[in-house]
């Protein structure tokens, strides 16, 4: 199912130029701190001394999701096509973050439970109505997993045939809080409880009431399965526990990767679909640039987990792939002093003893 994800490592030919020429430009090493690991780890990936993200796009997927139907969100579904609309016509945070720094939007259809219209801005991709209530039944079948696959695969070639550099997502669907913690909860073995967070402002209770929603789920699915979670393979996983939205956005990484395309990673939801991806294929990792450490408790264990470096900590709890379209001047900036700015040498500044 997930085989055609073949990834190479960076190129490491230009690993002694990229680390000089970092480090001889105007200023003590290492001064410019992460901007500097971004500016080599660009320039590994584009295999060039002069890295480039100027052709960005943001693709936020969207989908709707069965367990709803436990009363995890405070929010009706009737939201996930509100919203769309609203990031179509322009009005969400994510558009309007778009619109100030220049960066294309498109927004992908994957299983919204009603239609949507045409629009410019929308890729009509949908699996199917919203997945299944995984407390009761798998969320997906194994068709609609190659298809959801192939939403992910298809949006990422794209963007990438049309000259994009560097790829940003995010995502929308009420309930997907909920099952990015489920899918943590497996995938690392940390308790429900640990996996759980507010969401969309969910009291303690609300909480609770979450996490025992997602034990049973997992229960649900190992008895089902004959399996325990932690040896369930990225297949399993996805039709027992995940979200078209997820799985899709996690194959648009492995693709852009695949393609030797840098990506950047939202927040909570965005960091468990990387986590998805890197299950399937570890060599994901390094085409990923982390953007932020959201405002989900669970968020910041996962991040540690992964060992990630984000970018920014600004308490965000929105999703939509806000914290990406934030972070993506600074990125942009990595490669701005790595292109631009002087050396010690030709600017006839001395350099250190």
């Amino acid at each position: 199912m997930f085989e055609q994800f073949d990834i190479s490592l960076p190129s490491l030919e230009l690993k002694a130029a990229l680390q000089h020429k970092i480090d001889s430009k105007t200023k003590p090493v290492g001064a410019l701190g992460e901007l500097e690991s971004i500016a080599f780890q660009l320039g590994a990936i584009q295999n060039s001394l002069t890295p480039d993200v100027s052709k960005p796009k943001m693709i936020v997927f969207a989908a709707d999701h069965g367990v709803v139907d436990q009363g995890i969100s405070l929010f009706p579904q009737e939201v996930t096509p509100q919203m769309v609309m609203n990031f179509l016509m322009g009005g969400a945070a994510v558009s309007v973050f778009c619109q100030q720094h220049g960066v294309p939007l498109r927004v992908v259809d994957v299983g919204v439970k009603s239609s949507i219209d045409d629009h410019p801005l929308l890729g009509q991709r949908k699996v199917a109505f919203g997945s299944k209530d995984f407390s009761q039944q798998a969320a997906m079948t194994t068709q609609e997993l190659a298809r959801t696959i192939n939403a992910g695969v298809d949006e990422a070639d794209l963007a990438i045939d049309a000259g994009c550099n560097l790829l940003m997502f995010g995502e929308m669907g009420i309930g997907n809080t909920c099952v990015s913690s489920c899918l943590m909860s497996a995938m690392t073995g940390l308790s429900a409880s640990q996996c759980s967070g507010r969401g969309t402002g969910l009291d303690d209770a609300g909480v609770s009431h979450k996490a025992r929603v997602i034990e049973a789920s997992i229960q649900r699915a190992e008895e089902e399965t004959g399996i325990s979670a932690a040896k369930w393979g990225p297949q399993t996983l996805a039709e027992q526990l995940g979200g078209f939205e997820i799985i899709a956005m996690a194959s648009a990484m492995l693709q852009a990767a695949h393609r030797q395309t840098a990506f950047v990673v939202d927040g909570f939801i965005c960091t468990v679909a990387f986590l998805f991806a890197q299950k399937v294929e570890p060599n994901v990792r390094h085409y990923a640039v982390f953007a932020h450490q959201s405002n989900e408790k669970a968020h910041r264990l996962l991040l540690e987990q992964l060992k990630a470096e984000p970018i920014l900590s600004l308490d965000l709890r929105l999703g939509e792939g806000s914290g990406a379209i934030l972070a993506y001047p600074l990125i942009q900036s990595a490669t701005v002093f790595l292109n631009q700015m002087a050396s010690f040498e030709s600017a006839g500044v001395s350099g250190q003893s």
